[in-house]
Protein backbone atom coordinates (compact mmCIF):
# COMPACT_ATOMS: atom_id res chain seq x y z
CA UNK A 1 0.00 0.00 0.00
CA UNK A 2 1.72 2.96 -1.31
CA UNK A 3 -0.58 5.44 0.23
CA UNK A 4 -1.80 4.74 3.73
CA UNK A 5 -5.02 7.82 3.75
CA UNK A 6 -6.64 6.16 7.06
CA UNK A 7 -4.73 7.53 10.58
CA UNK A 8 -7.22 5.59 12.48
CA UNK A 9 -9.97 3.16 12.88
CA UNK A 10 -12.83 4.86 15.11
CA UNK A 11 -15.55 1.92 15.21
CA UNK A 12 -16.33 -1.41 13.64
CA UNK A 13 -19.40 -3.35 13.95
CA UNK A 14 -17.48 -7.24 11.90
CA UNK A 15 -19.01 -8.07 9.13
CA UNK A 16 -21.59 -4.86 9.13
CA UNK A 17 -19.34 -1.29 9.09
CA UNK A 18 -16.40 0.67 9.37
CA UNK A 19 -15.69 4.10 10.86
CA UNK A 20 -12.21 5.91 10.17
CA UNK A 21 -10.86 9.13 10.35
CA UNK A 22 -8.43 10.93 7.71
CA UNK A 23 -6.53 13.98 9.47
CA UNK A 24 -5.37 15.77 6.49
CA UNK A 25 -1.93 17.45 7.17
CA UNK A 26 -0.11 20.09 5.15
CA UNK A 27 3.07 17.94 5.21
CA UNK A 28 1.65 15.74 2.64
CA UNK A 29 3.82 15.23 -0.34
CA UNK A 30 0.92 15.73 -2.88
CA UNK A 31 -0.63 18.48 -1.66
CA UNK A 32 2.19 20.63 -2.98
CA UNK A 33 1.49 20.03 -6.69
CA UNK A 34 -2.59 20.35 -5.80
CA UNK A 35 -2.91 23.01 -5.78
CA UNK A 36 0.29 25.36 -5.52
CA UNK A 37 -1.17 28.04 -3.49
CA UNK A 38 -4.41 26.28 -2.74
CA UNK A 39 -3.52 22.82 -1.20
CA UNK A 40 -6.61 20.36 -0.92
CA UNK A 41 -6.61 16.90 -0.94
CA UNK A 42 -7.26 15.39 -4.33
CA UNK A 43 -10.88 13.86 -5.21
CA UNK A 44 -8.94 10.38 -5.68
CA UNK A 45 -7.31 10.19 -2.61
CA UNK A 46 -10.80 10.68 -0.69
CA UNK A 47 -12.16 7.79 -2.88
CA UNK A 48 -8.70 5.31 -2.41
CA UNK A 49 -9.71 6.26 1.54
CA UNK A 50 -12.93 5.23 1.10
CA UNK A 51 -11.70 1.98 -0.82
CA UNK A 52 -9.26 1.27 2.24
CA UNK A 53 -11.57 1.50 5.18
CA UNK A 54 -13.87 -1.11 3.22
CA UNK A 55 -10.65 -3.43 2.75
CA UNK A 56 -10.29 -2.73 6.45
CA UNK A 57 -13.37 -3.86 7.08
CA UNK A 58 -12.54 -7.13 4.81
CA UNK A 59 -9.38 -8.06 6.09
CA UNK A 60 -10.67 -7.95 9.36
CA UNK A 61 -14.27 -10.07 8.47
CA UNK A 62 -12.19 -12.71 6.57
CA UNK A 63 -9.13 -12.93 8.85
CA UNK A 64 -7.05 -11.33 6.56
CA UNK A 65 -7.37 -14.16 3.89
CA UNK A 66 -6.26 -12.33 0.91
CA UNK A 67 -2.92 -10.08 0.14
CA UNK A 68 -4.36 -7.98 -2.59
CA UNK A 69 -7.89 -5.60 -1.84
CA UNK A 70 -8.30 -3.31 -4.82
CA UNK A 71 -10.87 -0.67 -5.93
CA UNK A 72 -12.89 -2.34 -8.96
CA UNK A 73 -15.34 -0.13 -9.81
CA UNK A 74 -17.00 3.14 -8.38
CA UNK A 75 -20.31 4.59 -9.09
CA UNK A 76 -22.50 7.22 -8.53
CA UNK A 77 -19.32 8.96 -6.21
CA UNK A 78 -20.35 12.92 -5.85
CA UNK A 79 -18.35 15.30 -4.07
CA UNK A 80 -19.01 18.06 -1.58
CA UNK A 81 -16.22 20.78 -1.03
CA UNK A 82 -12.86 20.62 -0.93
CA UNK A 83 -11.07 19.18 2.34
CA UNK A 84 -8.02 21.59 3.10
CA UNK A 85 -5.06 21.03 5.56
CA UNK A 86 -6.04 21.00 9.56
CA UNK A 87 -9.34 18.75 8.47
CA UNK A 88 -10.43 16.04 9.78
CA UNK A 89 -12.33 13.62 7.30
CA UNK A 90 -14.06 10.88 8.79
CA UNK A 91 -14.79 7.92 6.39
CA UNK A 92 -18.11 5.64 7.16
CA UNK A 93 -18.15 2.21 4.96
CA UNK A 94 -21.23 -0.09 4.91
CA UNK A 95 -20.79 -3.09 3.52
CA UNK A 96 -24.00 -4.12 1.14
CA UNK A 97 -22.70 -7.26 -0.44
CA UNK A 98 -20.23 -9.53 0.01
CA UNK A 99 -19.23 -12.39 -2.71
CA UNK A 100 -16.24 -15.07 -3.15
CA UNK A 101 -13.94 -11.98 -5.22
CA UNK A 102 -16.22 -8.81 -4.50
CA UNK A 103 -17.77 -6.75 -2.25
CA UNK A 104 -20.14 -3.99 -2.21
CA UNK A 105 -19.87 -1.05 -0.49
CA UNK A 106 -21.46 2.51 0.08
CA UNK A 107 -19.61 4.87 1.56
CA UNK A 108 -19.51 8.98 2.62
CA UNK A 109 -16.38 11.18 3.74
CA UNK A 110 -17.77 13.75 6.52
CA UNK A 111 -16.45 16.76 7.98
CA UNK A 112 -18.61 18.69 10.39
CA UNK A 113 -21.68 17.07 9.37
CA UNK A 114 -21.34 17.84 5.38
CA UNK A 115 -20.59 14.97 3.10
CA UNK A 116 -17.04 16.15 1.03
CA UNK A 117 -17.41 12.60 -1.01
CA UNK A 118 -19.83 9.90 -1.25
CA UNK A 119 -21.61 6.62 -3.16
CA UNK A 120 -21.26 2.81 -4.07
CA UNK A 121 -18.01 1.52 -4.83
CA UNK A 122 -16.85 -2.54 -5.43
CA UNK A 123 -13.63 -3.65 -4.10
CA UNK A 124 -12.02 -7.22 -5.37
CA UNK A 125 -10.14 -9.61 -3.70
CA UNK A 126 -7.44 -12.03 -4.39
CA UNK A 127 -3.89 -13.95 -3.57
CA UNK A 128 -0.51 -13.17 -5.44
CA UNK A 129 -0.40 -17.60 -5.28
CA UNK A 130 -3.55 -17.78 -7.63
CA UNK A 131 -1.80 -15.93 -10.42
CA UNK A 132 1.75 -17.55 -9.95
CA UNK A 133 2.36 -19.92 -7.02
CA UNK A 134 6.00 -18.67 -6.68
CA UNK A 135 4.58 -15.88 -5.25
CA UNK A 136 3.13 -17.60 -2.07
CA UNK A 137 5.76 -16.07 0.27
CA UNK A 138 4.85 -12.48 -1.04
CA UNK A 139 1.43 -13.08 -0.03
CA UNK A 140 2.57 -14.09 3.00
CA UNK A 141 4.63 -11.00 3.76
CA UNK A 142 1.91 -8.46 2.84
CA UNK A 143 -0.45 -9.99 4.78
CA UNK A 144 1.51 -9.81 7.77
CA UNK A 145 2.72 -6.12 6.87
CA UNK A 146 -1.47 -5.65 6.87
CA UNK A 147 -1.43 -7.42 10.18
CA UNK A 148 0.85 -4.99 12.06
CA UNK A 149 -0.72 -1.55 10.46
CA UNK A 150 -4.16 -2.77 11.29
CA UNK A 151 -2.98 -3.14 14.72
CA UNK A 152 -1.71 0.06 14.76
CA UNK A 153 -4.78 1.91 13.46
CA UNK A 154 -7.01 -0.14 16.16
CA UNK A 155 -5.11 1.08 19.38
CA UNK A 156 -5.97 4.21 19.92
CA UNK A 157 -3.64 6.65 22.30
CA UNK A 158 -4.57 8.91 25.64
CA UNK A 159 -4.82 11.84 23.41
CA UNK A 160 -6.96 10.49 20.45
CA UNK A 161 -9.62 9.05 23.31
CA UNK A 162 -9.36 12.68 24.90
CA UNK A 163 -10.07 14.15 21.81
CA UNK A 164 -12.83 12.19 20.12
CA UNK A 165 -14.41 12.56 24.13
CA UNK A 166 -13.89 16.40 23.66
CA UNK A 167 -15.34 17.13 20.08
CA UNK A 168 -11.66 17.12 18.87
CA UNK A 169 -10.12 19.13 21.04
CA UNK A 170 -7.87 18.24 23.54
CA UNK A 171 -9.11 18.37 27.49
CA UNK A 172 -7.17 21.32 29.47
CA UNK A 173 -7.26 19.04 32.60
CA UNK A 174 -5.75 16.02 30.12
CA UNK A 175 -3.03 18.37 28.72
CA UNK A 176 -2.15 19.47 32.57
CA UNK A 177 -2.19 16.55 34.04
CA UNK A 178 1.11 15.43 36.20
CA UNK A 179 0.69 11.99 34.86
CA UNK A 180 0.90 13.55 31.23
CA UNK A 181 4.47 12.88 29.56
CA UNK A 182 6.13 15.43 27.42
Amino acid sequence: MRFVLIDRILDLEPGRRLEAVKNLSLGEEYLADHFPGFPVMPGVLMLEALAQAGAWLIRDMEDFSHSVILLKQARTIKYGSFVEPGRRLVLQVDLIKHGDRETEFKGKGVIDDQVMVGGRFTLMRYNLRERDPALHRTDTQIVEQMRDLYATLRKGSVAAKAMSRNGSVLDPAVMNSPTRSS
